[in-house]
């Protein structure tokens, strides 16, 4: 049985890729009536909606890159010399996606190429020491 904390935590990942979006159309639709009305209060609190709601979206985007990154961390924890395309598979992601992670982990100096005259497509990786 899951724990109630990780219940939330996908309860609010899905509930930010929803509600984000909705909130900045309510809010756009909102400021439209109140600038044709001239209600200025009206216009701000819309405003202020659409930005806090972009917010909300972007923070999303972010951590869903961080989650992507801890992935693929713990697949070449397990499994070190990991080359891209198996890791792809085995964390169900695109490739593409998989190598912007690898370069960032790589960067970030968490992990080290295994051989690094390989062809792009056929390095792999280890955790640094």
């Amino acid at each position: 049985m899951p724990s109630k904390e990780a219940h939330l935590s996908k309860t609010v990942l899905r509930s930010a890729r929803v509600t984000a979006p909705i909130l900045l159309a309510l809010g756009a639709m909102n400021a439209w009536t109140a600038q044709t009305k001239a209600d200025y209060a009206a216009l701000s609190t819309a405003l202020c909606l659409c930005v806090c709601a972009a917010g909300l979206f972007g923070e999303d985007l972010v951590q869903r890159g961080h989650r992507q990154d801890l992935m693929v961390l713990a697949h070449i924890a397990a499994h070190p010399g990991a080359e891209a395309p198996g890791i792809a598979r085995a964390v169900g992601t695109p490739e593409r996606v998989v190598t912007r992670s690898l370069s960032r982990l790589t960067e970030n100096g968490l992990l080290a190429l295994v051989d690094d005259d390989a062809h792009p497509a056929l390095r792999s990786y280890r955790l640094t020491p």
